[in-house]
Parts: C-alpha cells; structure tokens; sequence
C-alpha cells in the first residue's frame, strides 16, 4: 500500500531571501474557525431552493422595478416641463383637467386667430407687425375645418386710428385690438388668438423632426429666395425648421430670386407647412417620444403667447381627433376657386396695399364667401369598389 506524501512545505522569502511569516500564515487553514464547508453539502433539515425558478422571478421583478422607475421618472420630467411652460404660456398647469366648452363651440364654430411677430429676431424693423395672419375655423360637429390667411397689407379701419395695414393693429392695440378689426371688418368673431415668433416656429417644426412639404414652383428650379437664405427643388420634400421658416418668409427679393413671387406665395406655404406640422405632430412617432413631446413644450413655452388654457388645447384636441389635411380648406383671398376678392391700392401716403375687390371698406363679398365656407364641408372621396 503507497503511503500518502506529506503537504509540501510553504516558504516565502522576501526581497532579503527570510521567510515571510505573514505569506506562511495566510496559506494554512484557521483551525479555530472550524473546517471549511463544502459546497454543493446540504445540511440536515435545510430546504432545497431551485434556482432556476428563482431567478427568472427575480430578473422580471428587478425590469418591471427598472420600467416602472423609468416611466415615473419621464412622467415627471414631461411634467415639470408642462408645469414650467404653462406658466410661461400665462395658463395654469391645473387647467389641464378643466373640460368646459370651448367659446364658440355652441354656435358650431371656434374660430383662431394665428399671428407670427418677429419680436425675437434682432435688429428687426417692425418686430410687432403680424406679418403672419391665419384664421383656423374649425366645425366641431362635422369635424371639417378651413384655414384662411389674411394679407398683412389689407387696408383696413383700425378702431380709433383711422386706415392703416391690418398689421399694424397688433403696434396700435396689442393683439385685442387685432382681433377687434378681424370682427368689425370680415363680421367673424374670435374667440381665441395665438401669437408666436419666429423661434417658435422653427422649434416646432425641428421638434417633431422636420415636416414634409411640396414644392410646386412656376420656375423648373424651384423656389430661390437670397434675402430669407432659401433654396429648394420642385416635389415633395422633407425640410428642418430653418428651411420651413425660410420658406414662410419668403416673398421672392434679391438678386436672381425666383420661384416665389409674392406674398399670396409666402402665406400659401405658411399655410402648407401648419397642416404638415399638424399631421407630424399628431404622428404615434412624436406622441410616443416625449423626448420630441418636450421640445414640443419649450418651443410653446418660450416662444407663444395664448389665451387657450391646457384644458382648452386638449378638448381642442379631441373635438378634432380623426380630422385629416382632406377635411381642411386652404383659403386665399387672391385666388379661391379662380376668384380674386381683393385689389391693388394706393394710400394717401404712398404705399401700396390692398383692398377689398368691390372697393374700399367693402366687404360684403369676403362676408358672403365666409358664410360660404361655414355653411360647406369638404367633398367626401368616392366610395371604394370591393
């Protein structure tokens, strides 16, 4: 019978070549600490727990724990930033809750006036001017809705300032007084206004990740515009916020400018890009990002001024949930269904503007095609064969 082999001995030496006690020590097992147990032993009277059971639980409660921390934590980040630009917007975060009827909705008509200002951009003349009026009509009952710009050079009587441009109401008055001359000139009452800036405009559009848009030009090239930094080819596109507020700016000046000819071309794609900016904004990819929710939020906070109160945007919202660009009139007054309700002018001073077609302070025409417009809805498309 082999005899076993004595354990090797452990020597340690340090740099000097003696034995290090310390080395020595840590290689012999703690006697007074009892025998080490084996793994994989169970004692006596102790339950088996099975690990594979275990742990599948524990890994689905630790991601529900981590999903559940991550939705707190962006609810309350898409709240603060609710809370913090509703009180930039001069509404309460509280308001949200509040379900009323919106003002004009018992007559079937909300009407919302949209007014752009430069009051951000430096160095701007005329920053207070609303070069930018839109009217959004919306029919809550029928969910059908139209969008009719005005030209910033109509003509107009401003209550208590006698005729100037209708952008300079909003110099004069504030927006109230703008609001005041939409109603006693075209007989249509607002009931609520937005102004926003150029900043805001841009934002949104950059918010929801550009919109798309086309390009229609008389020109083969498409649309150039030096002054306002614009260039873009005929067709359908998708632009960032600086090309969309380029584009709304626009007017066709400067040297070799060409596929935009007039503001009637300016307010036409003003109105293109807010129904391309509504249909991206209602997209699942923007309402399910809150990252692109809460820049929606800065660009409205920092840059709007509102009378519509979060409760009032969001029963907005479910009055017009389903409405699409085929249920929205875009409105010109150059040039609606091939008729002109407006003309060139001369004012006393010199300036050129425009008036009513039948004459000056004449609006019988625009207030019939208005009635127009509440009375009609957009023709369904044709039935589809099966």
């Amino acid at each position: 019978m082999n005899k076993s082999k004595p354990p090797k001995q452990v020597k340690a030496t340090d740099s000097t070549g003696r034995a290090d006690s310390y080395q020595v020590s840590r290689s012999l097992p703690d006697l007074r600490k009892g025998p080490r147990p084996v793994r994989g032993v169970v004692k006596p009277g102790k339950k088996v727990r099975k690990r594979g059971n275990w742990g599948w639980k524990k890994v689905l409660k630790r991601t529900l724990l981590v999903l559940l921390l991550a939705f707190l934590l962006v609810g309350g980040w898409l709240g603060y930033k609710a809370y913090r630009n509703s009180d930039k917007l001069g509404t309460n975060l509280f308001s949200f809750f509040d379900n009323s009827k919106l003002r004009g909705e018992d007559r079937g008509r909300i009407n919302i006036l949209l007014a752009g200002v430069s009051t951000d951009d430096p160095g701007h003349q005329g920053a207070d001017l609303t070069d930018s009026i839109m009217i959004i009509s919306i029919n809550p009952n029928n969910k059908t809705a139209f969008v009719m710009s005005i030209p910033r050079d109509l003509y107009v009587k401003i209550d208590g300032h006698g005729y100037a441009k209708i952008n300079a109401a909003n110099v004069y008055g504030g927006v109230n007084l703008l609001e005041k001359t939409i109603t006693q000139n075209f007989n249509m009452p607002i009931d609520y206004y937005a102004v926003i800036n150029y900043t805001a405009f841009q934002d949104a559009v950059n918010a929801v990740g550009g919109v798309t848009i086309t390009i229609n030009s008389p020109s083969r090239y498409g649309v150039y515009d030096p002054y306002a930094n614009l260039k873009l080819p005929n067709g359908t596109q998708q632009i960032n916020g600086k090309q969309a507020l380029a584009l709304a700016r626009a007017r066709g000046e400067g040297p070799g400018a060409y596929g935009v000819g007039s503001d009637f071309d300016r307010t036409t794609y003003q109105r293109d890009i807010l129904l391309a900016l509504k249909d991206k904004a209602n997209s699942a990819g923007v309402l399910a990002n809150p990252v692109k929710i809460s820049s929606l939020f800065d660009a409205a906070g920092n840059n709007v001024k509102t009378d519509l109160s979060l409760g009032n945007i969001r029963r907005l919202n479910n009055l017009t949930k389903g409405m699409s660009n085929a249920d929205i009139k875009s409105v010109s007054l150059n040039n609606y269904n091939k008729v002109n309700y407006l003309r060139n002018y001369t004012t006393s001073d010199g300036q050129s503007a425009l008036i009513p077609a039948a004459g000056i302070n004449n609006y019988t025409q625009i207030q019939a095609l208005l009635t127009e417009l509440y009375a009609s809805t957009p023709t369904p498309p044709p039935a589809q064969g099966h």
